[in-house]
């Protein structure tokens, strides 16, 4: 083991013993995990330690859940309005692919490991977090059912209509990129992350509002 990270888990570790006046600061404890990280990680295949590194909207939203707060409304507004301008908007002006696509990605939990190929597709795993089918009796609640998604909110029937673009829109930016609409969300940065791509992206969209998807059925 190298002699930082004995070094930084013997300095964890120290903060267990009963009795203890006094320990290292905020600012310390921070150090230290990062010292255990950098020396226990490393590049193996397709996944790189870069893709750890720390940003500051993560930074900021770990801070909040340690300290038991919910961000502050202004700092969030900042950090919201820069992950906002990340997203890419389709260059032709078509959101929508083919739900049956979709739905594969969706049902996909395949690729991102070390053991992939760099040209292996990934899915999209949305099935984790979210139920789709409403015929589905296996899925995660992380996150809100999309059951009836495109359904309940009057886009399928024109989702080109003027009066669908809001949420057409709004649609695209929370797959391409979460945490423009909610700084600390738990959601992927799917297309902003290189998780999935701009296809795929308009695959999902489709499974999410064409009026054959079985998420509107």
């Amino acid at each position: 083991m190298k002699k930082q990270h004995a070094f930084a888990l013997s300095a964890l570790a120290s903060l267990l013993v009963v009795g203890c006046a006094t320990g290292p600061s905020t600012a310390d404890l921070d150090q230290m995990a990062a010292a255990v990280v950098k020396s226990s990680f490393s590049d193996k295949g397709i996944v790189k330690v870069s893709a750890i590194a720390p940003e500051d909207i993560n930074v900021a939203c770990t801070a909040a859940d340690v300290a038991g707060k919910p961000l502050d409304p202004a700092v969030a507004e900042a950090l919201q309005a820069a992950q906002l301008k990340t997203i890419k908007w389709p260059a032709d002006g078509n959101y929508m692919g083919d739900w049956k696509a979709g739905e594969k990605l969706a049902q996909s939990g395949r690729g991102l490991t070390w053991t992939d190929k760099a040209d292996t597709a990934n899915g999209g795993n949305c099935y984790n977090c979210h139920q789709l089918d409403p015929k589905e009796i296996s899925f995660g609640t992380i996150g809100p059912t999309l059951t009836g998604y495109g359904k309940t909110r009057g886009v399928i029937a024109d989702p080109t209509s003027p009066a669908s673009k809001a949420i057409i829109e709004y649609t695209w930016g929370k797959i391409w990129n979460a945490k423009a609409y909610n700084a600390c969300s738990v959601m992927p940065r799917a297309v902003h992350k290189g998780i999935i791509t701009e296809k795929q992206a308009k695959d999902l969209m489709a499974l999410l509002l064409d009026p054959k998807s079985p998420v509107n059925n």
